[in-house]
């Protein structure tokens, strides 16, 4: 068997998708980036299945989602924010982390229709205090957000999963496994339904991978992977994505709109 060459996300969210592929070198065959590099690896070919930032579907005329898997949120996330200096309202520039780009359109779809603001945006390093020093308010995702000791420096957080889930009333999806037509068979979506299966049912030890050696750590963790991260890709997973993608299009920042295909 040929591997399948798979591009994945490394950080904690996306080890309950990706714990059982890493244990299958002969069908899988993994490469861990940031979400923003996946989507660059699947647009050039580099990889047959991206777990890409659901944004990147608006720029792949002939992308598809494999149904039933995700990584997303239904409230807060803990792991997606925006961290400022004083009041969302009085924000005039945000520092942007690019890792990943469906990040980097959710906070200005929430700007526009949510705080009703118009700042600058501006990238930089996911280096927090060096971003809200230089700009007074940044956004930041994955690990580094997770980690991030924020009233230490002072900061206010808002959730961006938990801003979505007020303005819509519906789950926000981050990322999800994305290929073109015929990129993947009937069993391989079987396979990483299961593999989504097997990773929920080992948090106890992906929490310990993570946080070696820190007990406390590894609770944060396997509260953090139960209780912020949803992983399924359902009827209301859909609704909020498909909102998402037609609100994104809507303020140009993606090409057109675009039905969800599976």
């Amino acid at each position: 068997m040929t591997p399948l060459r798979v591009g994945a996300v490394g950080y904690l969210n996306a080890r309950p998708l990706t714990w059982a592929l890493d244990r299958d070198a002969e069908r899988w065959q993994v490469r861990y980036d940031v979400p923003a590099v996946c989507a660059d690896l699947l647009r050039s070919g580099q990889v047959d299945l991206g777990l890409t930032p659901s944004i990147e579907y608006l720029f792949g005329e002939d992308y598809r989602f494999v149904p039933g898997v995700g990584i997303g949120s239904d409230g807060p996330v803990a792991s997606v924010a925006l961290y400022t200096t004083g009041p969302v309202a009085d924000v005039r520039t945000i520092a942007l982390d690019t890792s990943s780009r469906t990040s980097v359109t959710l906070i200005k779809v929430l700007c526009r229709h949510a705080f009703g603001i118009s700042p600058t945006f501006v990238n930089a390093p996911p280096d927090l205090r060096a971003m809200t020093s230089a700009h007074g308010a940044a956004v930041l995702i994955g690990d580094p957000a997770f980690e991030a000791d924020h009233e230490s420096l002072g900061l206010l957080k808002t959730d961006m999963g938990e801003t979505w889930r007020q303005m819509t009333g519906l789950p926000f999806v981050y990322a999800a496994w994305t290929g073109r037509p015929g990129a993947v068979t009937a069993r391989d979506i079987e396979a990483l339904v299961a593999a989504q299966a097997d990773g929920l049912a080992h948090i106890p030890e992906i929490a310990a991978e993570y946080a070696a050696g820190d007990p406390a750590g590894q609770a944060r963790a396997a509260r953090y992977l139960r209780d912020n991260v949803r992983y399924a890709l359902g009827e209301p997973e859909r609704r909020g994505l498909q909102l998402f993608l037609d609100h994104a299009a809507d303020l140009g920042l993606g090409p057109r709109r675009q039905v969800l295909f599976f």
